[in-house]
C-alpha cells in the first residue's frame, strides 16, 4: 500500500512539473535549485540589487518570475515587445547621465513601456511620474501637453530623479524603493528600524506592501528580459527603435498640417509626440520643437514655408454680444472656462465689449479628454485657495489699520 501511495505522489509531481523544449516554447521552464542563484539577476559592483542570495530573498523574486511567465504571460510578452521601440534611446540617456544602463528595464514594472499609462494614483507615462515630482524635474504638465508621456523627456527626468535618490541613500535597492514610495517614507522606515538595508526592511511593518514587492518584482522583470528564451519568451515581436528628426516651428500649428508638410500620416506625428494632448502644438509658447519621421525634414521645411501663418492653426470663433461674460460664453459654446482661458488668456474676459472675437477649439478636431475634468477641478481649487488667501490677507490688513487707529 505504501509503495502504491509513493508511486501516485511521484506521478502527480512528475506530471505537474512544467517542461521546456524547443518544440514547446509556450511552457515556462523549470529551473533547478542550483541554477537559480546563477540565473537571477543580482546586479554588479556599480548596480548592486541583491546583497545576499539567501533562500528567503530568492523566493520573493521567484514568486514574481512565476507571475510574469505564467499568469501575466501575454501581458509581459507585450511589455517586452513594446520595450524594443524605446530601450535604445532610453539607455543612451541613462549612460549619458552616468547611471547603470540596466535601469532601462524599470518601465517594465512601472508601465509596461506604455507612454499613455495612467495609474489610479494619477501617475502618468512610461516612468509613472505624479505631477508634483514631474514638475520638480522640469516636465511640463498643463492643458496643452503632458511631458510625462514623452519617452525622451520623461527618461531625462527619471534619470535625474534616480540619480538624486542614489545620492540620498547610497544604495540602489533603497533608491528604487524610494522611487516607488517616496524618499520621505523610506527615510522614516529606516529611522524607525535602525536599518539602512532594503532587504532587512521587508520584515517590518513600515513599508507598504507594494514597496516590499517592488525591488523583487524589478529583479524578476530584468531577469526575464535579459534571457527571455530561458523563460519561454522566445518569439518576442521586435519594433523598430525610435528614430526621428526635430524641427522648430512657430506655434501654434495643427498636427495634421505638420503631417501634411512632412508627407506622413497624422498618426505618425502623434506617435512621435505623445505629450501633445490637443489638435495643435501649444498656444502658450512662442515656438515648439516637434519630432517628425527620420528623413522628412527637408520635405517638411520646403512645404511648411509655403503655408501662410494664418492657415497653420485652426480654430472656431465666437463673437461676443452685449452682456456676455466668460460664464455665459462657456454655456453658449459648450466649452469650459478653462478652455476659453487657455485659448484666449484671462485678460481678454475682464472688460468684454460686444463684437470681441473669442477663439474656441475647432469642433471637428477637438476631443475632450477624460483627464480634463480632473484638470479643471484642480484649477478651480487653486482659484478658491487663492481667493481665500486674498480675502484673509485683506481682513488682516483691515484689522491692522483698525488697531492702529485705535
Amino acid at each position: 500500500m505504501k509503495k502504491l501511495v509513493s508511486l501516485i505522489i511521484f506521478l502527480i509531481f512528475t506530471l505537474s512539473t512544467p517542461c521546456y523544449s524547443e518544440d514547446n516554447k509556450d511552457t515556462t521552464p523549470s529551473l533547478k535549485q542550483d541554477e537559480k542563484k546563477e540565473v537571477i539577476f543580482s546586479g554588479n559592483e556599480d548596480f548592486k540589487l541583491l546583497p545576499d542570495t539567501n533562500e528567503s530573498f530568492i523566493g520573493k523574486i521567484e514568486k514574481h518570475i512565476n507571475l510574469f511567465s505564467e499568469k501575466l504571460r501575454e501581458k509581459f510578452a507585450l511589455w517586452l515587445s513594446r520595450s524594443t521601440k524605446y530601450m535604445e534611446k532610453m539607455k543612451e540617456i541613462l549612460i549619458e547621465k552616468g547611471l547603470p544602463e540596466d535601469l532601462v528595464y524599470l518601465p517594465l514594472i512601472e508601465s509596461g513601456f506604455n507612454v499613455n499609462a495612467r495609474s489610479r494614483a494619477k501617475a502618468v507615462g512610461p516612468w509613472q511620474f505624479i505631477e508634483s515630482t514631474a514638475k520638480r524635474y522640469g516636465l511640463v504638465v498643463d492643458w496643452w501637453r503632458d511631458e510625462r508621456k514623452d519617452p525622451i523627456k520623461s527618461t531625462i527626468a527619471a534619470a535625474n530623479y534616480l540619480k538624486d535618490l542614489y545620492q540620498m541613500f547610497g544604495d540602489w535597492s533603497l533608491a528604487l524603493a524610494a522611487y516607488n514610495a517616496g524618499e520621505g517614507r523610506i527615510y522614516k522606515a529606516m529611522n524607525r528600524v535602525g536599518e539602512n538595508d532594503y532587504w532587512m526592511l521587508l520584515n517590518t511593518k513600515y513599508l507598504p506592501k507594494e514597496t516590499k514587492n517592488y525591488v523583487p518584482k524589478y529583479i524578476a522583470a530584468i531577469t526575464i528580459a535579459k534571457q527571455p528564451e530561458n523563460f519561454g519568451f522566445g518569439n518576442i515581436k521586435e519594433h523598430e527603435s525610435l528614430s526621428y528628426e526635430e524641427v522648430v516651428i512657430p506655434s501654434p500649428t495643427d498636427l495634421d498640417v505638420i503631417a501634411r508638410c512632412a508627407g506622413v500620416d497624422v498618426n505618425a506625428i502623434k506617435e512621435l509626440n505623445p505629450e501633445l494632448k490637443r489638435w495643435s502644438t501649444p498656444m502658450n509658447v512662442k515656438e515648439y520643437i516637434i519630432r517628425i519621421p527620420e528623413g522628412r525634414k527637408d520635405t517638411f521645411l520646403l512645404n511648411f514655408e509655403k503655408i501662410p501663418a494664418e492657415k497653420r492653426f485652426s480654430h472656431d470663433t465666437y463673437i461676443t454680444k452685449k452682456g456676455d461674460t466668460v460664464y455665459k460664453i462657456a454655456k453658449k459654446t459648450g466649452y469650459s472656462i478653462t478652455v476659453l482661458y487657455e485659448m484666449n488668456g484671462a485678460e481678454l474676459f475682464k472688460n468684454l465689449q460686444p463684437g470681441t472675437k473669442i477663439m474656441i477649439p475647432p469642433h471637428e478636431k477637438f476631443t475632450p479628454l477624460k483627464e480634463d475634468k480632473f484638470y479643471e477641478k484642480k484649477i478651480a481649487k487653486k482659484k478658491i485657495i487663492s481667493k481665500n488667501k486674498k480675502t484673509s490677507q485683506h481682513s488682516k490688513t483691515k484689522r491692522v489699520k483698525k488697531n492702529k487707529k485705535a
